[in-house]
């Protein structure tokens, strides 16, 4: 069988993108949502890989997540602008796209061809698709809720001020299960299937609260600090906060 090459597979996607939404049809604003999010996804992995030839196993299956995530995305904001976006179709794109975020990790193990640039992918994917859980479900849980997913981005975003910020953090299973809980608790909340799921949310949104701030404060103790009016140098290293690590 013939090798796809990085354009055929970033083709591929946007091919079954579009395929996804029109059998979801979500209507004006949810097909806008969606054409936009396989563009960027496009730019951005044309970009990120462009030392590649061809993506390798794990980031084939990554990819798949994008497009479901994608579809998510399109039903949110199709929700939002009145336009429908069953529910059954979210909690069911969002449930696979959680299954198979415990995939493309062993996927990369077994295959030898883990590495930094693929978890970024991965821990990317995951932290958009759990903004648009967090989206639908502040609809009914209360504004609060975007506080999951916009956690990520406040970081990165304080990250760039602040250079310390991107050291690397040690393996943790703690964090594992918390970033795990966060999309369980979404997709649980969005189905409406439990009453109070909002006290599972808050929950959610508590823990993840207290791992981001033990990361944090673990990387402030450690930070580079001036001596004798010179500064200290560590080497700086990619930060890679993945669920579930490769």
């Amino acid at each position: 069988m013939t090798r796809m090459t990085r354009g055929r597979d970033l083709a591929a996607a946007a091919a079954a993108q579009v395929g996804l939404l029109a059998t979801l049809r979500p209507g004006p604003v949810g097909w806008a949502a969606g054409i936009g999010c396989a563009a960027g996804s496009w730019a951005v992995l044309a970009a990120a890989f462009r030392a590649r030839r061809a993506l390798g196993p794990a980031d084939r299956v990554t990819l798949v997540r994008t497009v479901l995530a994608g579809g998510a995305a399109a039903l949110v904001a199709a929700h939002l602008a009145g336009e429908g976006g069953g529910v059954a179709a979210l909690v069911a794109l969002s449930a696979l796209a959680l299954v198979l975020d415990g995939v493309d990790g062993r996927v990369a193990r077994r295959t030898g061809t883990a590495s930094a640039l693929g978890a970024r992918f991965d821990m990317e994917v995951d932290a958009f698709l759990i903004l648009v859980l967090s989206v639908r479900v502040a609809e009914s849980a209360g504004a609060w809720a975007l506080a999951i997913g916009a956690m990520r981005y406040a970081f990165g975003a304080a990250a760039l001020a602040l250079p310390w910020l991107r050291a690397a953090l040690p393996p943790s299973p703690a964090r594992k299960a918390v970033a795990a809980l966060q999309g369980v608790a979404l997709v649980v909340a969005a189905a409406g299937i439990v009453p109070h799921a909002e006290v599972l949310v808050a929950v959610a949104l508590g823990l993840l609260t207290w791992s981001f701030g033990r990361d944090v404060r673990w990387l402030f103790v450690r930070r580079p600090r001036r001596r004798s009016g010179r500064r200290t140098h560590e080497p700086r290293r990619t930060r890679v906060l993945d669920p579930i690590a490769r």
